[in-house]
Order: structure tokens, then sequence, then C-alpha cells
């Protein structure tokens, strides 16, 4: 392993994005590779076996790439399946899980809301996590069913994104909840919207930041960190349509030349 070798992220779809933004502004020297299993999208839907297979299979796609660490940037991936690949793959793996923690500090009455998908919810690492942090703080969870597909679709400040938005947001907020945890990668794609629908009040809490963080810490802990010099690279892969992929990581990268590669990878080997 050296410190050349790229860092590997993936996530169910351009979700991940948010995540990969957050390493590029604070890891501008290093090479990142990005795979979107957008023809899987969502994973909140899927099968949690389903979901630890095509994840296995995307990491070794990105260790054959040469990747010196794995970042899991996807919450419902982490929370199925983190563990295993942890124990399969000797490289460095960081995963993700919804901002319990600091939203229970940031909370002022206790009672904090959890936007994030089913498989996440229902799942043994987001039950350990209130647990550990939240045993005296009202959490109220909301899945968001369809709210990934308008992120992948591009519709960032469309009508029926708001509408759906609106529909998640108004039962925490009525219960009280003052402090909201996106607990899904692509959400923090719609912290403006939600920002905006919630109220200048509530508090809106995304890990993006503290992963990447976390990113830097584990590189300079196994002695990979690019030391300065010129710029990174990316490279994006998808399983699903690079061109419709494009159109959407465009937006969000902020990139008018970004081009995606087709990559599908089975589901069994």
């Amino acid at each position: 392993m050296t410190q050349r070798q790229p860092i590997g992220i993936f996530d169910s779809g351009v979700g991940g994005l948010s995540v990969a933004k957050e390493i590029r502004k604070l890891l501008p020297c290093e090479d990142l590779l990005y795979y979107a299993d957008t023809a899987y999208c969502p994973y909140g839907e899927k099968d949690p076996a389903v979901i630890r297979q095509r994840e296995k299979n995307i990491v070794k796609f990105l260790l054959s790439r040469g990747a010196k660490l794995i970042v899991v940037a996807c919450n419902t991936a982490s929370s199925a399946g983190l563990e295993e690949l942890r124990n399969l793959f000797a490289v460095p793996i960081v995963g993700m899980e919804p901002g319990v923690k600091p939203a229970v500090a940031a909370s002022r009455n206790g009672t904090i809301g959890v936007l994030a998908t089913g498989v996440t919810i229902a799942g043994d690492r987001f039950a350990a996590l209130v647990k550990r942090y939240a045993e005296h703080t009202r959490v109220i969870t909301q899945p968001c069913p369809g709210l990934v597909e308008l992120i992948e679709s591009g519709k960032l400040a469309d009508p029926e994104t708001e509408k759906v938005l609106q529909g998640f947001l108004r039962p925490m907020l009525e219960q009280g909840a003052d402090t909201i945890v996106l607990g899904c990668t692509h959400y923090p794609f719609l912290r403006p919207l939600i920002e905006r629908l919630a109220g200048s009040d509530i508090a809106v809490i995304d890990t993006g930041a503290a992963v990447a963080k976390q990113v830097q810490k584990v590189l300079f802990e196994h002695n990979l960190a690019v030391p300065e010099g010129p710029p990174g690279s990316e490279q994006f892969f998808t399983s699903g349509n690079p061109q419709e992929v494009a159109k959407v990581m465009r937006t969000l990268w902020l990139h008018d030349n970004l081009q995606v590669q087709s990559l599908p990878l089975k589901t069994t080997e």
C-alpha cells in the first residue's frame, strides 16, 4: 500500500458525493474513485443480504483499481454490512452512521428527528447508536421512501420534492423535534430546502464533514496520506446509465465536464 493510491468511495447512487465533496475539501491532494450503484438504487428498499453482496463486489472492484482505503458513503450500506466488510478485507474501511450524538448535544428540548431509510432505522447499528447516546432523548424516526429517487433524478428544488419532504418533516416538527438528523448521504443535497421548510429555529445535522475528518485520521494512522502536491484526480463509475448519472453528478459536483464510466457488477459471484 502506498500514499499515491486512491481512496475508494461508494454509495447506492449519487448521495455519497456529499461525503466525497467533504473529503475533497479536506484532502485536496488525494485521488478519488467513486462508484454509484445506481442500478440497485435505492438500497433502503432492498433485502440487507442483497446489499451486503453488492457491497462486497463493489469493494473488490475498488481494490482492483488500487484503493488504499474504502469509504462506505451510505448509511444503509453501513448498517447492513460494515462489520462484514471489515472482517473480509484488510484495507481500512470507514463507514457512516446517523449523527445522533451531535444531535443530542444540539437539542434544546430533548427531542430529535431522524430522516433515514427503513433499513437504517431498523438496523442493529442504529439501535445501538440510540442506546449509547440518546437514552434520555426522545428520538422520532422517519423513513423517507421515494426521496432518494427524487434526488437521483436531480429534482433538488422541484415542487414534487418539496411536497414529499414536507410530508416527512411535518410529523417530527409537530411532535416537537428541534433538531433534524440527515441519516442518508443523499439528504444533504436537500439541506437548503429542509432548512427552509423546517424553519430557522430547527438545527440540521449532517455527518459528511465528520466522516472526512475520520478518513484523514485513518490515513495518517496508516501512513497513507498524500503529502502536499498537485490537486488529486477523480474517477466516477456507475452500474446504471452513465449518461443519466453524469447529468446529475455534474450538478452536484459542480463540474461541467465530469465523465462517468459504465461498470455493471454482478450481484452474486
